[in-house]
């Protein structure tokens, strides 16, 4: 059997125990989402973390260490998402910029902030991505291959 997941980017971005977090609209739903989406044909993940990141928050994103590699499958869904996650950091925020539409609105939220707000995370992987960071995980950008 062939298994082709849809192959998925998010930045984790933390100041003063605060993290980088989009509020956007899926559908009818509200969710709560680390600046993430989909790798482009012909595109690397480093490339589509920055790419995405900019597109979703106007924050141009340095992608420091891979947080980790996570397979996700959505309870009623048949797709599967592989999601590689980075941690980083933003330097520059360009105010005038556009965001891209289903973003409503850009939020530095903590942990427990984002607990508060568990049932509208928009998988189970934002909060374990905060929680792998906050454990220490960091695996070198060296260990991608392209």
């Amino acid at each position: 059997m062939h298994w082709q997941p849809e192959i998925t980017v998010a930045a984790v971005v933390e100041r003063a125990g605060r993290f980088l977090i989009v509020e956007e609209r899926i559908g009818r739903r509200r969710v709560f989402n680390q600046p993430a989406g989909h790798v482009e044909r012909g595109e690397d993940v480093l490339a589509a973390v920055v790419r995405e990141t900019l597109e979703e928050t106007a924050w141009h994103f340095e992608p420091q260490w891979l947080l980790g590699v996570y397979r996700w499958r959505a309870p009623r869904g048949a797709r599967s998402t592989l999601r590689f996650a980075f941690a980083g950091a933003v330097r520059r925020r360009e105010a005038r910029r556009e965001l891209d539409a289903p973003v409503l609105a850009v939020h530095w939220l903590t942990r427990l902030q984002l607990l508060e707000r568990a049932r509208a995370l928009r998988t189970p992987l934002v909060l374990r991505c905060v929680d792998d960071y906050l454990g220490g995980r960091r695996v070198p950008l060296s260990a991608l291959a392209t």
